[in-house]
């Protein structure tokens, strides 16, 4: 079989959709294709970039061309200036960040969490639980601050099960009430992020210096991660995992 053939092969068995990081893990399962290359993950954005029967849905998310019609209507829609106000639209981008972020998460051995109400939306091949490993918030304080801590997008927890970083996706809502949700969290010796689009962030900047926020600022609490340096630092981390064939 030969390499396209494997990745094409993957995407049918994934449901026709799949993150390159789920490609990266399950690409070399196929048994009968031969990988003789030092830059394998290399040779599978290749691929997807340039065969003709794959297409883009979003960065780093990639789909055969033949089951374009059922999974837009499951709503994995390529964005464009017709829907991107549209609700299935604004819902897709939030849970494809969120699970981005889970995927992270992962890789850098941290235990992930998302929202119970969260849980069940979609994320490339599966759901949102499918792929974090936490299903429950760990009470890691108080009652009213890990309920507080528990609407809140996604959160990385060490091994001690305390909150390492939390992260807000704001795609379309109002930024100023995740940065309440940090003033109440602040006291926790954890990383906090807006993530949105670069175009969002001057709107970041000038709320979170409303004076009510003072000190997220004069700590340097909060900081705006745009979805083009998150995308990036997917591929970063997907990439750097040592695949035992290669090792």
């Amino acid at each position: 079989m030969k390499q396209y053939e494997a990745v094409i092969e993957t995407l049918k068995r994934l449901g026709g959709i799949a993150t390159l990081g789920q490609l990266y893990q399950e690409v070399f399962k196929i048994e009968d294709c031969q990988w003789n290359t030092k830059t394998p993950f290399a040779s599978i954005r290749r691929i997807v970039q340039e065969r003709k029967e794959i297409y883009k849905i979003k960065p780093g998310l990639w789909a055969l061309i033949s089951c374009q019609k059922e999974l837009e209507a499951n709503g994995f829609i390529v964005e464009n200036e017709h829907n991107t106000d549209s609700t299935i639209m604004k819902d897709f981008n939030h849970s494809y960040y969120q699970g981005l972020l889970l995927e992270i998460g992962n890789c850098r051995k941290f235990f992930t969490y998302v929202p119970e109400q969260d849980k069940n939306k979609k994320y490339a091949s599966g759901t949102l639980k499918d792929i974090r490993t936490l299903n429950a918030i760990p009470h890691f304080s108080f009652p009213e601050l890990v309920h507080r801590s528990s609407t809140i997008d996604v959160i990385w927890f060490n091994e001690r099960k305390m909150p390492c970083a939390f992260f807000e996706v704001e795609h379309s809502t109002d930024i100023q009430n995740s940065l309440l949700k940090f003033f109440d969290l602040q006291d926790f010796y954890s990383k906090m992020f807006i993530v949105a689009d670069n175009k969002r962030m001057n709107e970041f900047d000038k709320k979170l210096h409303y004076g009510a926020f003072k000190e997220l600022v004069n700590n340097k609490r909060v900081k705006f991660l745009s979805y083009d340096v998150l995308n990036k630092l997917y591929n970063q981390t997907i990439e750097n995992q040592k695949n035992p064939i290669f090792i």
